[in-house]
């Protein structure tokens, strides 16, 4: 999609990342370790940015886990958000530890001295608060006057921007989040008539790994179609590292980001006489961890398969046995089955290489 076509949007920065203003559209994920357990919370994230997670965001549910935020945030490299609910001394506490930002609704933690008191530690210290509106946990007073609605969400949204611009602070992102695609794009359509705040976007509870990650897809891709995503997060009932690769995924999809490998690959069919499945999942494995987009080809036919990938940069058809690999449509050499990842992914390390 072309870029004039995003929603013109104000930019904020997190920890060095801007978000926003035209910036391009960043990856993040949210650890599933005991935040107070800062050795395992510090090796998933280390695991995070190595496959490309740009934002990470951490559940802070007491003060021994803000304790932990200080040592948490020096040991990586990506900034670090703090998830907070209800409990302003928390938020106070992340902050004076060092966090980039706060995942914190300013409705839900009490009096306006509590607001003020956390708008002025954040004001300090240039620290972006994100409003996360979630369809499940709405306020009673709102479900009863628009029902679960796409309203209903932006009217909550609204609810709290108030509270922190009637305090001049307007460091601000806002997700508004539902388990169902088209109210929430309804959602984010109706908010960005009426904020120029960057937007956050993500399906949440979303689902398992696959049909999670379908769904996501759908939501995720109709709403950067639309020019509505700043910043996104894939919501998996599954690994982090999943999620940040299915982001990459629907962005490499919709030309937005280039990062990795491309794979194009056969549908099995009634014809192929090769492994088809098991070479396509081995080499995506063994290719996982190249960062320079690349197209890579995994073709069930000796006959047509280099012809068909001949805009891919390097790929493998195989049948009966054996198997060509090719560059550009271009054959190298003939190889046995059993040779062909092996070979393919020699082939791409060894261009690379001579590239740097």
């Amino acid at each position: 999609m072309p870029e004039k076509r995003r929603r013109t949007s104000r930019k904020i920065t997190v920890g060095g990342l801007d978000i926003g203003g035209g910036s391009p559209v960043s990856v993040q994920s949210m650890t599933n370790t005991d935040t107070r357990d800062a050795e395992a919370t510090i090796a998933q994230i280390k695991r995070l940015e190595a496959v490309g997670c740009e934002l990470v965001r951490v559940a802070v549910p007491d003060p021994a886990a803000a304790a932990e935020l200080g040592r948490i945030r020096r040991a990586i490299t990506i900034p670090l958000v703090a998830d907070i609910h209800f409990n302003y001394r928390l938020a106070l506490a992340a902050v004076a530890e060092g966090v980039d930002a706060l995942r914190l609704n300013p409705g839900n933690i009490g009096s306006a001295a509590r607001v003020r008191e956390v708008v002025a530690a954040c004001r300090d210290r240039r620290v972006p608060i994100r409003i996360g509106v979630n369809g499940g946990s709405l306020d009673r007073e709102l479900l009863d006057r628009y029902g679960n609605s796409p309203e209903a969400l932006v009217e909550s949204a609204l609810q709290h921007v108030g509270l922190l611009e009637k305090e001049n602070f307007e460091l601000i992102k806002i997700s508004l989040k539902s388990s169902d695609v088209m109210a929430t794009l309804k959602a984010y359509r109706i908010l960005a008539e009426k904020v120029d705040y960057p937007f956050h976007i993500g399906i949440t509870e979303a689902g398992t790994r696959l049909r999670g990650a379908v769904k996501s897809a759908v939501g995720i891709a109709l709403l950067l179609h639309e020019g509505l995503g700043d910043t996104l997060r894939v919501s998996l009932t599954a690994a982090p590292e999943d999620e940040v690769f299915v982001a990459y995924e629907i962005l490499k999809s919709l030309g937005f980001r280039q990062r990795g490998i491309e794979l194009i690959s056969c549908p099995t069919c009634g014809r192929t006489e090769v492994g088809l499945i098991a070479l396509a999942e081995a080499v995506e494995k063994a290719l996982a961890h190249i960062r320079e987009p690349l197209k890579i080809a995994v073709m069930g036919c000796v006959v047509n398969g280099p012809g068909e990938a001949r805009h891919a940069d390097f790929g493998i058809a195989g049948g009966r046995g054996v198997g060509l690999l090719f560059r550009r449509g271009e054959v190298l050499r003939k190889l046995p089955e059993n040779e062909l990842v092996e070979a393919l992914v020699a082939e791409v390390e060894n261009y690379l290489a001579a590239r740097q």
